[in-house]
């Protein structure tokens, strides 16, 4: 009975005592340490010294471990990544993106969509002078893309093509130089310099196989033997290939040819809205040869 009576009695003490805390119980340092404050300790350098790169906080760049020679250069170069700088780069442009520009009248599919109404459309760009040499179409969305269009790029799959010869048009690969690509990227821009219009050079030695090769639809190669590989594709993917007429599915344009409608050599003045014709038959040869 005594203890339960000295326990009843403990409790009843702690209901009417306060909360433990760092004020009322024996601590040996009971009030907080405070931070440091500016100048505590007599303007000391904390830990930088007086002198020398640390002390002036000049740190070295990113990358340096000392020496002479950064550790990215005195590392040979791999083999994989010789000459990257000087490959071409084909920004992508996936078959969903292009079924969407054609559902939202972003390009025009009554007639070639080229390199030039892709850079209109304001959804992609184009920068020649860092290699940039035309855009390539992906597989992305190739179950929804139905529009039959005239489609010309510089680079495409074989699912790519397969896709866009199922919906019942047409693809082209095809190669453009830099002066040429520079004059497609911004047409009214480069009118306004008043220029002739260039002529497109030919693919370089590395690129004739691709832009000859039927089964890439190149723009250089055998239209029957394009008409071939276009039904064994349609064979090997098991679609039904559908007949394409003559009109603006199969316009292409001269492997000379930047636009549709004028030819090298020309002039456009956009202020007037004339185009000057070349009258020499000499020269007129030389620009279409």
């Amino acid at each position: 009975m005594a203890s339960r009576a000295g326990q009843e009695k403990a409790l009843r003490l702690l209901r009417h005592l306060p909360r433990v805390a760092l004020n009322n119980i024996d601590h040996p340092n009971p009030k907080p340490a405070s931070r440091r404050k500016r100048g505590a300790h007599g303007g000391d350098t904390h830990g930088a010294g007086d002198k020398g790169s640390k002390a002036r906080q000049h740190f070295a760049r990113a990358g340096f471990e000392g020496g002479q020679t950064p550790f990215y250069i005195r590392i040979p170069r791999e083999d994989p990544y010789k000459g990257h700088h000087l490959r071409w780069e084909y920004p992508p442009v996936s078959l969903h993106q292009l079924q969407l520009m054609v559902d939202t009248d972003r390009v025009d599919a009554g007639r070639q969509i080229d390199l030039t109404q892709i850079c209109n459309s304001g959804l992609f760009r184009l920068e020649p002078l860092r290699r940039q040499f035309g855009f390539q179409i992906t597989d992305e969305g190739m179950d929804e893309f139905v529009t039959p269009v005239n489609l010309e790029v510089q680079w495409a799959s074989e699912r790519v093509i397969a896709a866009v010869e199922r919906a019942g048009g047409t693809i082209t690969t095809a190669f453009y130089d830099m002066a040429s690509l520079q004059a497609m990227v911004d047409p009214e821009r480069f009118f306004k310099r008043g220029v002739p219009i260039p002529r497109r050079a030919l693919p370089p030695q590395d690129a004739v196989g691709y832009y000859t090769d039927p089964s890439t639809r190149g723009y250089l190669a055998d239209p029957e033997q394009v008409a071939r590989h276009r039904l064994t594709l349609a064979q090997k993917y098991g679609y039904e290939l559908p007949e394409v007429k003559e009109g603006p599915l199969t316009e292409r344009k001269d492997p000379r040819q930047i636009f549709f409608g004028l030819e090298p050599g020309w002039l456009v003045n956009l202020t007037d809205k004339q185009v000057w014709r070349v009258k020499d038959p000499v020269m007129s040869e030389y620009f279409r040869s």
